[in-house]
């Protein structure tokens, strides 16, 4: 992708974070007081199976290059995925994803302090708009495990973006997100045998159809975060809150309230207004180069 693909990168992410929202949709069909940890297993173990096919076409001798970035993007993501079972399965799927969406806000000082990006007003301002519009939405009267828990998934999303950076750019992205999940395997396996539940292999369908929507939200982001600065298209991750609420009202009968509306006009104003002013820069910049 080109470093200049601004408008291509943010309408990728939302398609990615729409994609996502099926993922959520389909964790939040299970039980209650299903295991949690064999869930997050099957949903690792499916998603080698899913991509390993399409890893076979690919060179692999430089697979191990750069391995301690995929262990720890991998565990980060594999206990990222916990938590989001938990805050998934404790509160309404357009309030769980609010709350997920604090990641782009998150993702602003990370990528200040691990890759000294410079940070306009205009996104930062864009990113605090977009966070009192998650705070609107969840109506922040008490702390709950379920919003610490939801909360817990965006930091790990936010690490997890960031540190795209960190990896090889020889690996495909389908090399990628297979390592990703080989490197926290056998960690899930331990956890889900400590449990100590019953093997439910019933669990493995809903698992890997989870597992199918979120590798496509996690290879645009290796494909976006990997060529663009994050300040500048990290708002577009908001986008997949809308998907979560017409998700929520057609699956879960979660009718969202007046709070939902307005925070979500906050949510995606200022993407629209980034979005704007940044193909603004973009073609100044051109006539400053022709001239």
């Amino acid at each position: 992708m080109s470093k200049n693909s601004v408008g291509l990168a943010i309408f990728l992410l939302i398609i990615g974070n729409i994609v996502a929202v099926f993922s959520d949709a389909l964790i939040k069909t299970l039980s209650a007081d299903g295991a949690v940890f064999q869930f997050v297993f099957f949903r690792q173990l499916t998603a080698i199976i899913i991509l390993l096919p399409f890893c076979l076409f690919n060179r692999a001798e430089n697979l191990l290059v750069g391995l301690k970035w995929h262990i720890l993007r991998g565990h980060i993501w594999l206990f990222g995925a916990i938590f989001m079972v938990l805050a998934i399965n404790s509160m309404p799927l357009a309030t769980a994803n609010a709350i997920f969406y604090a990641a782009p806000l998150l993702m602003l000082p990370l990528a200040l302090l691990l890759f000294q990006e410079r940070l306009t007003k205009t996104t930062i301002l864009a990113a605090i708009l977009g966070f009192i519009g998650v705070l609107i939405v969840i109506k922040p009267t008490e702390i709950t495990w379920a919003a610490i828990f939801a909360f817990i998934v965006a930091l790990t999303m936010a690490l997890n973006n960031i540190l795209v950076r960190k990896l090889p750019k020889q690996l495909s992205v389908f090399q990628v997100l297979l390592l990703t999940n080989i490197v926290g395997t056998p960690v899930a396996l331990a956890l889900a045998i400590w449990e100590g539940r019953t093997w439910d292999w019933s669990a493995m369908l809903t698992a890997a159809g989870s597992s199918g929507f979120i590798l496509i939200y996690a290879g645009i982001c290796v494909m976006v975060y990997r060529s663009i600065e994050a300040n500048k298209v990290a708002s577009a991750e908001y986008t997949g809150l809308l998907a979560a609420v017409a998700v929520g009202i057609v699956w879960f009968d979660e009718i969202p309230d007046l709070s939902m509306a307005l925070g979500a006009a906050f949510i995606i104003l200022p993407l629209i207004w980034l979005a704007k002013n940044e193909a603004k820069q973009n073609k100044l910049a051109k006539l400053e180069a022709v001239n």
